[in-house]
């Protein structure tokens, strides 16, 4: 009979008492069925959209740390205000952790499971916050020999989402592309995108090191938010690019009603059509997928009346173009997961390390260049 297998999960639980409660817990993990595959998780990166997960509404200045060394225990308040945002999970103990990568230690009796036995895959689902994943074979990607856990661990979220951006834009017939909190992993690597493709990328950053950051990797238009020529920068960098669709990981204040004002003057400065009280008939896109600055977003409406702003979400994306196209993305990530997918990380943790207080004020800041692996295997 086959040994049993117990392994520690994460676990985040916000009470209906206000307070969150973020712990290490031990999960039974059953045979695999027969077309499934068990897998040890090796490498799991912290994104911002773990997160929101992770720590929901939850004020982390208020964090403290309780239990073990071996089972530490994180605990902080949600404000009032905030707790009607988390209704819909209150009492609820939940799985973090969107994707990771690791080794396939059980497999099911069909051959898809059994070709993996043994192999590196890749993996999205939830859950990954793990020392070990069930999961469905077809829900693995197989990682080429030569690459690493920490190389596949975020082969996802931030490709398929760069990825998903530029073809957005070529969807919604627009030629070039706008993005926000540029010099991010996620900016770094569509900043490699549009190099490889061909396609003009105006990059929003907010200090001069960041702008350097991009431009040492070869970025063409970069323009500094907390510059006071701002304004005019974005213009002549949406003129000569002819940018009208954005990407906005910031959400909040007043960046998203800037990026169309300023398409609309750049259209005006190119433009040789007649005067129009209702501006350009060039629809101007911005598109928030981020909530960087938590503060109600602001649009002065003063850049004519073909515009909007919206939401994008990677996996209703992907299934709005369907499988076959989503699975065309995921082979060029594969493919190109040593280069133009490539992330980087500062520093490597357990799971027990990830829940120190030190640990969460660096990653929970989600600052440029703090990016965190989990190794549960740790």
């Amino acid at each position: 009979m086959t040994e049993a297998i117990t392994g520690l999960q994460l676990r985040s639980l916000i009470k209906a008492s206000g307070d969150l409660e973020v712990s290490l817990l031990p999960v039974s993990i059953p045979e695999p069925g027969p077309d499934e595959v068990v897998v040890r998780v090796e490498a799991t990166p912290i994104n911002p959209s773990d997160l929101g997960l992770l720590f929901g509404a939850a004020d982390m200045s208020t964090a403290t740390a309780s239990g073990t060394a071996d089972a530490p225990v994180i605990t902080a308040k949600v404000p009032d205000a905030a707790m009607k945002a988390m209704a819909g999970r209150l009492d609820e103990s939940m799985p973090v952790g969107n994707e990771g990568a690791g080794t396939v230690i059980k497999a099911g009796s069909s051959d898809a499971a059994q070709a993996l036995l043994g192999k590196t895959v890749a993996m999205i689902g939830g859950a990954m916050y793990a020392q070990y994943r069930t999961m469905k074979a077809s829900d693995c990607l197989q990682l080429a020999d030569g690459t690493t856990v920490a190389e596949g661990a975020s082969c996802f979220v931030n490709p398929l989402t760069a990825l998903g951006m530029t073809e957005t834009m070529k969807r919604e017939g627009h030629k070039a592309l706008v993005h926000t909190a540029a010099a991010s992993n996620l900016g770094q690597m569509l900043n490699r995108i549009c190099l490889k493709d061909g396609i003009d990328l105006v990059n929003i950053v907010r200090s001069e090191a960041q702008a350097k950051l991009l431009r040492d990797i070869g970025a063409k238009y970069v323009v500094d938010s907390t510059s006071p020529n701002f304004m005019t920068d974005l213009t002549d960098a949406l003129a000569t690019t002819g940018a009208t669709i954005a990407f906005d990981a910031i959400g909040g204040g007043r960046l998203a009603g800037q990026i169309l004002t300023a398409m609309e003057a750049a259209i005006a400065k190119t433009s040789k059509g007649p005067y129009s009280r209702y501006g350009s008939n060039v629809m101007k896109q911005v598109y928030i997928y981020g909530g960087l600055d938590t503060r109600p977003t602001e649009i002065v409406r003063n850049f004519g009346m073909i515009w909007a702003v919206g939401g994008w979400l990677l996996f209703p994306f992907l299934q709005k173009i369907g499988a076959a196209d989503a699975g065309k993305l995921r082979a060029r990530v594969a493919a190109e997961i040593k280069t133009t997918f490539a992330s980087h990380y500062t520093r490597t943790v357990s799971l027990r390390e990830a829940l120190s207080l030190d640990a969460i004020a660096v990653y929970n800041k989600r600052a440029t260049g703090e990016k965190f692996l989990i190794d549960p295997s740790k």
